[in-house]
């Protein structure tokens, strides 16, 4: 019992912002460690072996996406039905959700796998991505895949932790790998010249270990998530209640990314050097974006335990306070990645025509960085309160379908055909996206509120 009280957070009882905050920090410095490791892979090839290995590791971003966010959908599933019986107190429905989603872990992270490895090529094809540079990018792309069994097993059993309030050993876990990454990278590129070989070698290997740092901890772990390989196998109830909840995540991830990758496409239409500091920027991009994505993730425990327990009247103070915190950090974040640009540009790339093709990105995207958040945080209170399908076709109309509109309309005449017309998109699909989902939050609110008075009526 001792480490569930230095490790575990109380979502149920007392004030809320500190708790949340205690939640989010370790979890956004874990998101923005996580992502230092992997920029060391884009600078360390992008200074020492040049723009083309910049650009090859740098376009395999989205793609990496699209193929790993269905099985991350499936993630969210596991996290919110842990934290549903966490908050109800049921530890045989903690300890089967557990087991079914490990075993679904490794499932998804060898199918990724023999994807990854057979389509390579042929997708970065489909993608547009410059000739010169696919043999590189389909180099790194297959190497990055052989490490991904490890990443859903790492990613689905820091799920279940973050579930019961425990944010700090996944942080300390990804420090540990992220150290051992980086010095790799610089092992690998710099005296042994091996490239984004090197540096994909370096992530699968760091991948290893942080999977077994998290398999350890569970293992060890007491109490209602703790880990029985032995135990392993599929409960059939489980796994559906984890589709339900985790299928439509997944199927946003899917075509949030399948827009992402048609954004890269056409970022793609403009040469190397606009992919290079695409690339670059994108990097600079996902710091801030990780740490709003925090109080996404802190919304959706709380929100479960709360609903668990049965606990409504803190449901709203959970969701305004998680909006103000992270309209804050994407204001301050993404106009500090603004102002900086240009050194920040310069870690990347000593080109000057990449750094002002990245900083086209910075100035539309980073500047308005505090709306993606607040889409973000409304979509985790809907699904932990249990509502999965309903925030999923919002943003695929309001964000998804908006980008690939103007794509496939504006964006193909002349005086549209732009960067900064391109990137415009994201904002104006965060701002329509957001508004949609605070009118479906207050209808589904309005309807748990009349089920609680009439459930006490009776």
């Amino acid at each position: 019992m001792q480490k569930k009280k230095k490790y575990n957070i109380d979502m149920i009882n007392g004030p809320i912002l500190p708790r949340l905050l205690a939640f989010t920090v370790p979890l956004m410095i874990s998101s923005i460690l996580q992502l230092l490791f992997n920029a060391a892979d884009i600078i360390v090839v992008g200074r020492w072996a040049g723009d083309d290995a910049l650009a090859a590791v740098g376009s395999n971003t989205a793609l990496i996406n699209l193929l790993t966010n269905f099985f991350l959908g499936l993630s969210i599933g596991a996290n919110v039905l842990v934290a549903h019986y966490t908050g109800a107190k049921n530890d045989e429905q903690t300890g089967k959700t557990v087991h079914t989603a490990m075993l679904l872990s490794l499932y998804s992270g060898i199918l990724l796998t023999i994807i990854g490895i057979l389509g390579a090529k042929q997708i970065l094809i489909w993608m547009n991505t410059p000739e010169e540079v696919i043999p590189l990018a389909a180099t790194y792309l297959r190497i990055y895949f052989i490490g991904m069994t490890a990443t859903m097993i790492y990613n689905f059993g820091s799920a279940i932790l973050r579930a019961v309030g425990d944010t700090k050993r996944p942080l300390y876990y990804l420090s540990f790998a992220g150290v051992i990454n980086v010095g790799l990278n610089l092992l690998f590129v710099i005296p042994l010249k091996m490239s984004v070989a090197g540096v994909g070698i370096a992530t699968v290997i760091s991948q290893c270990i942080s999977a077994t740092l998290v398999l350890r901890c569970m293992v060890k772990e007491e109490g209602s998530i703790h880990l029985e390989l032995k135990k392993l196998h599929i409960d059939k109830n489980i796994f559906l209640r984890i589709l339900r909840v985790g299928l439509p995540a997944s199927f946003q991830g899917i075509i949030f990314s399948i827009s992402n990758v048609i954004i890269q496409s056409s970022v793609n239409s403009f040469g190397k050097i606009v992919v290079a500091g695409n690339s670059a920027a994108a990097n600079i991009e996902g710091f801030v974006y990780v740490a709003m994505n925090a109080f996404h993730q802190g919304t959706i425990s709380f929100t479960s335990q709360n609903m668990g327990a049965a606990k409504y009247k803190r449901i709203n103070k959970i969701l305004l306070e998680a909006e103000m915190c992270v309209i804050v950090v994407g204001i301050v974040l993404g106009n500090l990645a603004v102002f900086f640009g240009n050194p920040l540009l310069g870690f990347y790339t000593k080109s000057s025509l990449v750094k002002a093709a990245g900083m086209k990105r910075l100035k539309v995207i980073c500047s308005t960085y505090a709306l993606c958040g607040m889409m973000d945080v409304m979509v985790g209170s809907l699904r932990g309160l249990g509502y999965a399908v309903m925030p999923t076709i919002v943003s695929l109309i309001g964000a998804c379908g908006l980008r690939l509109f103007w794509i496939f309309t504006f964006f193909k005449m002349e005086q549209f055909h732009t960067l900064t017309s391109l990137y415009a998109t994201y904002p104006v699909s965060w701002i329509v996206t957001t508004i949609a989902h605070i009118i479906c939050f207050i209808i589904v609110r309005r309807k748990i509120r009349n089920q609680y008075e009439n459930r006490n009526m009776v």
